[in-house]
């Protein structure tokens, strides 16, 4: 896994340094890692500015918790060094930057870098953690500094023990799920029993202080001190598997490397992920494009896999564009391996399909934000979407849009293509393991569309007998025509029962509609694609009246419509909000900079918390900012710009805001806090809590 050290930077053209990062002083809230042992036991993190801001708001579903007992896939996330813009804990502003978004792959997620303890930005555990995924962080040793490291951490029993138990309170306390251990340094034989000890510590602490939690060793030094990438597991390494939950094992493996493995480990082989560089660095089947060729043979030989820097398709600039590349890529996975993760499994379930970037930022169908942006807590879930290897121009196109209109976030899905007369095109959406209970489930979703293109939604269930049942939840229209065309596909066709068009949410067309299936298990949601065609229906409907041939030929037609949300819920899960009264809301670390004409800005951290003292249990929070003049307190009429600005989201209860530029005139600032629930609603602004704020005479 070592890679050759960054060369120095070009003299010839110095350029000032920046000054140092101080973690103690108010900035935009960033993620980092720790560089040095001595940072690691002084605690000093814990008194970083930046520490409440990383702390994952998301924590992992309890049916996540265990490892389930399959071949599993870890994905090893390298990528130019770590923190770059995933760094941004509040997001960024570049909306090409990488994601990954193909987490039904995926069962656990490490965060690498060549630092001493990388600390994965809490945006990926958050995301990760909502798609049932583990997430951990890394402690690696290499070159002569690792040397020196591991003189201090092993010196006793007693200063591995602590070590091990710092690293496990900083993975508790920032809600990931434990650690990647990388001892890439020739080791004194005496040093081995404190080596041991440590990852025997640490695994008990944290498996102690967090149910479900992992350490994983990589095939580095050997059980005799030596630097010796075994790749396999042997009797080399395997007293360190035997301590800890499992091994990553080098990816210069031969073909038959994984059955012996799989051998050695009994009935662990699972916890046995051998190693894939997707660069493709002496790896076996050669990664890059060929990446399945490996996955195929650890999937015969039923162990686990470990993809290391799946980001090569974004630092290589895979053709045409990241997006069809990541897809295609991912698609390689799929196809050796097939679906990890099943969602939805829990209601209410949400997605607004958003990938955690993108050119705008939108909220209940209302744009709040033309600037580009990038925040991978931001995802919602992904949908399954199926790429075809070589796509035609004729090929009913699906895609995640980040141009077009959103209806929440900043992405949506597209349909569009020819369907010819009344053919219908559908594709899956999500693959669920949701158990229905006696309450209906209600469906809502949001559609903007060209002409009498409609989408409605298929829904596949099925019984404790494994009978299968099949629904058309169907779009607005005529319930005559729909069901002359649908009855025979489909075991049951079920019209919106409310159809609106929101004023604030202008082309778009909110359907709802809902089911009861007591006892059966919701497996698969697909789009459904089709047109309305009011003139050629029409005639359909005569030639059936008089007993006709009702097999219209009817001409190929252009279909474009926008899939912006979708939600299912029983009719008790809507969403309450606490009053504004419930909050108290601050501000902290306020500060004042005069600018031109009059102007200043400011630099602001808001918290906000409930009264009652009760941990929030609300996912997000939309942050806006109105400037008042001093005839406009108490009267809505005299709000300086009229409008209110949106700052931003935050995941803790807790924003900074760096260098707002507030205009000559203004006499206060109100920050309101838009409260947002796991349904995707979002608090009405008259209703949310604020903080109002003087501005400095």
């Amino acid at each position: 896994m070592s890679q050759s050290k960054e060369t120095e930077q070009n003299q010839s053209s110095p350029s000032p340094a920046p000054p140092p990062f101080d973690p103690s002083q108010p900035s935009i809230p960033v993620s980092y890692p720790l560089r040095t042992l001595h940072e690691l036991e002084s605690r000093s993190y814990f008194k970083s500015f930046h520490y409440p801001f990383n702390k994952s708001s998301v924590p992992l579903k309890p049916d996540s918790s265990s490892l389930p007992g399959r071949p599993r896939i870890l994905v090893c996330h390298d990528m130019g060094g770590g923190y770059l813009d995933d760094k941004w804990v509040q997001g960024g502003t570049n909306e090409g930057a990488y994601a990954i978004w193909h987490w039904y792959l995926i069962d656990v997620f490490v965060y690498f870098s060549h630092c001493l303890v990388t600390l994965p930005p809490p945006c990926w555990t958050n995301t990760a953690h909502k798609h049932g995924v583990k997430v951990l962080g890394t402690f690696i040793t290499e070159w002569d500094e690792g040397r020196v490291i591991c003189n201090s951490l092993l010196s006793t029993k007693e200063s591995a023990q602590m070590y091990a138990e710092r690293l496990a309170e900083l993975a508790v306390a920032l809600g990931f799920d434990g650690w990647l251990i990388n001892m890439e340094v020739k080791l004194d034989l005496g040093q081995i029993p404190n080596l041991k000890e440590f990852v025997s510590h640490l695994t008990q602490t944290m498996h102690s202080s967090m149910a479900g939690s992992l350490v994983i060793w990589y095939d580095s030094v050997t059980i005799d001190g030596n630097l010796s990438w075994q790749n396999q597991l042997n009797d080399k390494n395997k007293p360190f598997f035997d301590i800890c939950d499992g091994i990553f094992v080098n990816y210069t493996w031969k073909k038959n490397y994984p059955k012996l493995s799989a051998t050695v480990a009994g009935d662990r082989k699972f916890d046995v992920y051998m190693g894939i560089d997707v660069f493709g660095r002496n790896t076996y089947g050669g990664g890059k494009w060929k990446t399945n060729v490996a996955l195929d043979v650890l999937k015969k030989d039923d162990v686990s896999a470990a993809i290391f820097a799946p980001g090569w398709v974004y630092e290589t600039n895979q053709p045409p564009d990241f997006q069809t590349a990541q897809n295609r890529w991912w698609s390689l996975v799929e196809k050796s391996w097939g679906i990890l993760q099943n969602y939805p499994k829990a209601l209410p379930f949400y997605s607004n399909f958003d990938q955690g970037h993108g050119y705008h930022f939108s909220i209940g169908g209302g744009q709040v934000s033309e600037a580009s942006w990038c925040n991978i807590s931001c995802q919602s879930f992904q949908p399954f979407l199926e790429f075809p290897g070589d796509p035609t121009p004729n090929t009913f196109q699906v895609l995640v849009n980040f141009k077009e209109a959103s209806y929440s976030g900043g992405g949506n899905i597209t349909f569009k293509g020819t369907l010819e007369g009344n053919a219908y095109f559908t594709t899956r959406l999500f693959l669920g393991e949701l158990i229905l209970g006696d309450l209906p489930v209600h469906f809502t979703y949001s559609v903007k569309s060209d002409g009498n293109s409609l989408v409605g939604l298929s829904l596949e269930f099925s019984s404790n007998l494994n009978e299968r049942t099949s629904v058309l939840l169907a779009a607005r229209g005529s319930t005559l025509l729909t069901m002359n065309q649908f009855s025979r596909k489909f075991s049951k066709v079920i019209m919106p029962n409310r159809v609106t068009k929101p004023e604030t949410a202008p082309g778009w067309v909110i359907q709802e509609s809902s089911i009861a299936m007591n006892g059966y298990t919701l497996t698969e949601i697909h789009a459904v694609c089709y047109k309305s065609m009011p003139e050629l229906n029409q005639l359909r409907l005569d030639s059936i009246s008089d007993d006709q041939d009702n097999t219209l030929a009817l001409s190929p037609s252009e279909y474009y419509a926008v899939l912006g949300h979708m939600l299912a819920q029983t009719p008790e899960q809507n969403s309450e909000f606490p009053p504004s009264t419930s909050w108290v809301v601050e501000g902290q670390y306020i500060k004042w900079t005069s600018g031109s004409q009059g102007s200043k800005t400011l630099s602001i951290k808001i918290i906000w918390r409930l009264k009652d003292g009760n941990d929030s249990l609300f996912p997000k929070y939309n942050i806006y900012v109105e400037n008042l003049t001093k005839q406009s307190i108490g009267n809505p009429g005299g709000i300086l710009e009229g409008v209110q600005k949106y700052l931003g989201v935050a995941q803790v209860e807790a924003f900074y805001i760096s260098d707002l530029v507030v205009i000559s005139g203004t006499s206060s600032l109100k920050f309101i806090i838009q409260v947002c629930s796991v349904d995707g609603a979002c608090q009405k602004l008259d209703d949310a809590p604020s903080f109002l704020l003087d501005v400095e005479g």
